[in-house]
């Protein structure tokens, strides 16, 4: 099983499943800058919960390049990944871009990996 909601019991067999079911949004990303493979994608389920996914458990539906240099200085940085409730793509090259690029990515899912 991928996930069960703590709250209503839910579940959703596969990761497909559960990125493909309207009943759950995505609302952003809990950031742990030391390992962004560490850190959280956040969503919220009709029953009124959130709920966490593991960040490894998405890396793969972003194919793009991953910066080195995080530009978080305020000068360069729009803040995207320290707002959990910001899911726009950020345009800087960044370390953590490539994080609102698999935000976008699973807000237009249709359940199939291109």
């Amino acid at each position: 099983m991928f996930k069960q909601c703590n709250k209503c019991g839910g579940q959703w067999e596969t990761r497909d499943d559960f990125l493909a079911d309207g009943e759950v949004e995505i609302i952003g990303y809990q950031v742990f800058f030391q390992n962004l493979r560490l850190g959280l994608f956040l969503f919220n389920h009709s029953c009124g919960t959130t709920m966490a996914v593991k960040a490894e458990a998405l890396l793969d539906l972003y194919t793009g390049p991953v910066y080195r240099e995080r530009k978080n200085d305020g000068r360069d940085c729009p803040g995207r990944c320290l707002n959990k409730n910001i899911t726009s793509p950020c345009s800087e090259e960044c370390r953590c871009a490539f994080i609102s690029r698999i935000i976008q990515i699973v807000k237009g899912w249709s359940g199939l990996i291109e």
